[in-house]
Parts: C-alpha cells; structure tokens; sequence
C-alpha cells in the first residue's frame, strides 16, 4: 500500500451517524473478485436516483443532487468528515477500497465500527478519531468556508488548519502508525523476513524432502 505521512486535501461532510458498510458499499457489488472499480459505487443507494448493478455504466445514471457530496463545492474531497460510528455492520474490505478510489486519502469521525478501522488501516486508508466538540468544529468551519482544507501529519498525529489556527491530536496505535509510515501492508511485513523463510524451506525440505 502506498506511504501516509501528511496529507493536504478538501473535506467533504457526511453529517450521518452510524452510516454503515453497507451504504459504503452495497452488496450487490460485492460479488467480484477484482479490488478495483467501486469508486463510481461508493454510497451508491445515496449518490444516484436508481438502483445500482455491478457492470452498468454509472456515469449515465441520474445523480441525487439532495446527496452532499455530489454537490459543485466537494467534487475533489480527499478527506471525509463524519458522526459516531462510522463505517459500522458488516466486514467488508470493499468499504476502504470504495471510499479510497472515490478520492478520499482519510476518515475523520468521533468513533469508527472496529472491524471497519482495522480494514481501514490495513488497507492504507487513515482512520482518525477526534473528541466530538473537535467534529463539531471541523462540521462548523466545512459549511461556513467553501473550499475548506485540512492537512493530516501522521508523523506528528495532528489534524490541522492550514492557516494555523487550530491542531486536534489524535491516537493510533505505535505498529499501525509505523506501517501506514512505510506503507507496510501484511505481505511487505511477511517479506521482511524472507531469508528467514527462504532458509526454514530449505532446511525442511532436506529433512522431509518427501513433503516437497
């Protein structure tokens, strides 16, 4: 998965609590094998004014203009705000993988369904949970400055204005901080040790080369 040490981007409000996975990304895309296309799918049932089906061109959809984010002033967002346990109800990889190829680089909420942020965090997608007084805040300033920004440092935890005017920290666990870091994903860890590997398979197979 690609590094995370600070990003700059547009916020874009989703003033829903408890949105769960399967308004992230409804089922009925669940059914490739590919990691790749649910971007134009990701709050499918919210974003357009038909029914979704895996395979139909969505840019000839009807758009729901009700819907914020397919409002003028958030086209672009890579940074999605949010309320109280974001990203609950069913494990679902496809949830990052749809907001991440919809733009979006990180999720800001005051609290995240715990299956969704380990698959967020896996997958290279910044989960960040603020206090809710510090939501309410990035809520207020997102409705009253068009174009408003927020650059996220990693390296420092902090969510930022930038024009300087306020930094919230956040909390993440050391490892899970070091690998959004690297861009260590669980197969570039597992290869980290492959002489270890490589040297464990050639010692088993020259004592059981029958299990070769």
């Amino acid at each position: 998965m690609d590094k995370f040490v600070t990003h700059t981007g547009l916020v874009a409000p989703l003033d829903r609590a408890n949105v769960d996975t399967d308004a992230i990304i409804p089922k009925q895309f669940l059914k490739s094998i590919k990691r790749t296309g649910y971007g134009p799918n990701c709050f499918d049932e919210w974003r357009y004014l038909d029914v979704g089906q895996p395979g139909v061109d969505n840019s000839k959809r009807p758009l729901n203009a009700q819907f914020v984010l397919n409002e003028p002033r958030y086209q672009g967002a890579s940074i999605l705000l949010a309320r109280q346990n974001f990203g609950c109800g069913s494990s679902r990889e496809h949830a990052p993988w749809a907001l991440q190829q919809n733009g979006f680089h990180a999720v800001i909420a005051p609290s995240f369904g715990d299956i969704f942020y380990n698959n967020s965090l896996n997958n290279g997608l910044l989960a960040i949970r603020l206090q809710d007084a510090e939501v309410d805040r990035l809520f207020h300033d997102c409705a009253a400055f068009p174009g408003f920004e927020l650059t996220i440092d990693l390296q420092a935890q902090q969510v930022r204005s930038t024009n300087a005017s306020f930094a919230f920290a956040f909390d993440i666990a050391a490892s899970r901080r070091e690998r959004m870091l690297n861009g260590w994903d669980d197969i570039s860890l597992t290869l980290q040790h492959s002489a270890v590997i490589s040297a464990f398979e050639a010692k088993h197979h020259t004592a059981q080369p029958w299990l070769a």
